[in-house]
């Protein structure tokens, strides 16, 4: 199994270019189910993650082709055609790989008036149930049954109703779920207390390319008028927001100046505000954002929240930044309730970081020293080399697998703004 060592103390400097969202990625390749026409996604991020879904994909009967790919290119084009069906069915093992795959049970819903999806896996970062994708589900016609670990959906005559539903709490994944099912329903449908975040708003923006009529973008009400049949499109991949913000942390731990290439500043708005009151420099400019560190970080008080919250995506990295703060800091998770399994690997590279319930209190540092730690989930990953960046010494990092799954060639693009870090198999 493969480890990625860094030797820390180097100062970021340079341009990274920032790949397409996973967390959109995931969400509009399910959208292919939705049409026997060809959906053409560019700027498609290279993740392990997004090769899962497409293999999830192929087995449902959806063709995917990689178009004009080459080694040193960052994102990819993929043309994935749904010209039939040949499967209801997303079965345990490959979902059970990937939590996003639940996002095609809504269009094979729609498109089949039936489907049968296992209940699905992800990062063990607390309970995420699927409740709510299942209730908005029904609201819409949908008639579901649970055994031996999968849902069973289906709609009656064939095709949903629509309907109306409002979620009891923010959820991106039970909206994403029910706005691709009402897409083509018989009649018109109305979310509320639907989720805004940016991927949500790209979700809509390409649906409605395919033909979909959709109002309210952007809006925590979204209405949708049901169409007999979308068509296909061409869409880009929004830029990547945790990503550029995952960076910008690793530029002000290690006192540097970066420039985050084709970075989005609408869709990081609270991770650009949090960075500013740690005193870093943000600098909005045109296709860019450049950020650079201050002397010294200073503390912040923050609380995870749903967009235009801070991203409970974004707390591990700035919890590893604020380690060398001048001072100490409260973090609150408020999304997930196990997101700080990341905190005993921090410790053993000297953080001093304190748990109580959902609260985090970081107290700054003046050095880290590299240790051998091992990630948990994906974010977790992140910030354990944002702290190796900036430890004193060699810190081995195990169980990269989980990088893999949001991070596009991470090592090539730290090692291209002066990062001393390399991939190696035991």
């Amino acid at each position: 199994m493969d480890r990625i060592l860094i030797r820390g103390g180097n100062k970021l400097s340079g341009r990274i270019p920032i790949s397409g969202a996973k967390n959109s990625a995931l969400t509009l390749m399910p959208c292919a189910l939705l049409t026997d026409e060809p959906l053409t996604l560019r700027n498609l991020p290279r993740l392990a993650d997004v090769d899962g879904f497409g293999h999830l994909l192929n087995q449902l009967g959806a063709s995917t082709a990689i178009e004009g790919s080459r080694p040193e290119d960052f994102g990819r084009v993929m043309t994935i055609r749904a010209g039939q069906l040949t499967s209801t069915e997303a079965p345990y093992d490959i979902v059970r790989k990937m939590r996003a795959s639940i996002l095609v049970l809504g269009p094979i819903l729609a498109r089949a008036g039936e489907a049968r999806v296992s209940l699905p896996g992800g990062c063990a970062i607390g309970n995420r149930p699927i409740d709510l994708h299942l209730k908005a589900l029904e609201a819409l016609g949908a008639e579901l049954e649970m055994t031996a670990g999968y849902v069973t959906a289906r709609a009656p005559g064939g095709r949903l109703a629509g309907g109306r539903f409002r979620f009891p709490v923010v959820s991106v994944g039970a909206t994403e779920n029910a706005l691709m099912a009402a897409a083509t329903a018989k009649g018109s449908s109305r979310l509320e207390n639907a989720a805004r975040e940016p991927e949500i708003v790209d979700l809509c923006r390409m649906l409605v390319a395919m033909g979909a009529s959709i109002d309210g973008i952007g809006t925590e009400t979204l209405e949708i008028e049901g169409r007999e049949r979308l068509h296909g499109a061409t869409y880009a991949v929004m830029p990547d927001r945790i990503e550029a913000g995952s960076y910008a942390c690793a530029a002000a731990i290690t006192g540097g100046s970066v420039e985050l290439v084709g970075a989005d500043a609408a869709a990081m708005g609270a991770t650009l505000s949090a960075l500013a009151d740690a005193g870093v420099v943000v600098e909005l400019r045109k296709g860019s954002i450049g950020v650079t560190a201050p002397e010294r970080l200073q503390p912040l008080t923050l609380s995870t929240a749903p967009f235009p919250g801070f991203a409970t995506d974004m707390q591990a990295q700035f919890m590893a930044m604020l380690t060398r703060a001048d001072g100490a800091s409260m973090l609150t998770e408020t999304i997930f309730e196990n997101r700080y399994m990341h905190v005993p690997e921090l410790a053993r590279m000297g953080a001093d970081i304190s748990v109580a319930g959902r609260s985090a209190v970081v107290r700054g540092m003046d050095r880290l020293t590299g240790a051998p730690v091992m990630a948990t989930d994906l974010r977790a990953s992140m910030s354990l080399i944002i702290a190796g960046l900036a430890a004193e010494g060699e810190t081995a990092v195990s169980r990269v697998y989980h990088l893999d799954r949001g991070y596009e060639r991470l090592e090539e693009k730290l090692q291209a703004v002066g990062a001393d870090i390399e991939r190696v198999g035991d």
